[in-house]
């Protein structure tokens, strides 16, 4: 049988596969529809300094191939996280990480810093990318110099594995990758959702609250595929891939791409067992093509 098994910035993951951040709730959410301990890992909710309420309804929009969201990170903040949700999850026989976003440098490094101090979260997901915020998030992700002071803010008070969320909605995505790696981001996990919208034409109104939102599901797969290739061959660092991924030929065709690590989202919604249907998936992938490994798969695209 293939080794699932990866490592990213010298943790490792019983396998590829994990669960993205806002559609997965804190993971135990979803225990009486998957088996947790089967997953690489687990990406809770985004968790902020302070509770943010989110976006005025409506938030949500379903489109063809996919769906927009304007959430806007509604979560308790980081100390109710800590007080009430790390207590029930922390010893979910998986890799659980907690995404971190925040309006303000000091906002992202406090969240950081608590969360450092949590024995059985090894990691974070640093959110620079959000597209639903007012202020932070995307205006991170998406300017250089904000990219630079905010990864290497966090590092200073952050000593485990760093991983940092890029957005899509940008130029060059690679410029991006690199500042984040220089400033000592251990592993790079894009694409977040794209900038869209939608109308309503009768009432010729936009449909959510805050006109624009954050696009994902299948539609948005082959602009995630290129910027993980693009992103893979520019960086020394670890990539995790993600965006549109619904099945386990979706999940190989990022780790071709140069992903060492997928996370499902949007699809969650579809299937709550995606990630355990895509980890066996992969498992016989493997199996079918003679690979040892999942880690000889990685970036092997054949171009």
């Amino acid at each position: 049988m293939a080794d699932l098994s990866i490592e990213i910035g010298g943790l490792n993951f019983k396998n590829p596969v994990l669960t993205a951040s806002g559609t997965f709730g804190y993971g135990s959410e979803y225990s009486d529809f998957t088996d947790l301990s089967r997953l690489g890992g687990v990406i809770v909710k985004g968790t902020t300094f302070r509770p943010r309420e989110g976006n005025n309804y409506p938030r949500m929009a379903e489109t063809p191939a996919g769906m927009l969201n304007a959430v806007g990170l509604q979560n308790k903040g980081v100390d109710y996280f800590i007080s009430e949700i790390y207590p029930e999850i922390k010893d979910i026989d998986t890799r659980m990480i907690v995404n971190v976003s925040g309006s303000t440098v000091e906002e992202y490094v406090a969240c950081a810093g608590k969360i450092n101090e949590l024995e059985k979260i090894p990691a974070i997901e640093l959110n620079i990318s959000c597209p639903n915020v007012k202020e932070g998030g995307m205006a991170f992700g998406t300017n250089c110099g904000s990219a630079s002071e905010v990864v290497r803010a966090v590092r200073k008070v952050y000593r485990k594995l760093l991983i940092v969320k890029l957005s899509p909605n940008v130029t060059d995505i690679t410029e991006i990758a690199r500042i984040v790696e220089a400033e000592g981001a251990d592993s790079i996990s894009l694409i977040n959702t794209l900038l869209g919208m939608a109308i309503d034409a009768e009432k010729r109104r936009p449909v959510l609250s805050t006109i624009t939102g954050g696009l994902s599901g299948p539609c948005i797969k082959p602009v995630a595929l290129r910027m993980v290739w693009q992103t893979a061959k520019a960086v020394k660092i670890p990539v995790i891939g993600l965006g549109g991924i619904s099945n386990w030929k979706d999940a190989i065709e990022f780790i071709l791409a140069g992903a060492t690590a997928v996370q499902i989202g949007t699809y969650n919604f579809i299937d709550p067992t995606v990630s355990t249907k895509i980890v066996d998936g992969i498992e016989d992938y493997l199996n079918r093509h003679g690979f040892n490994s999942v880690r000889e798969l990685i970036g092997c695209l054949q171009v």
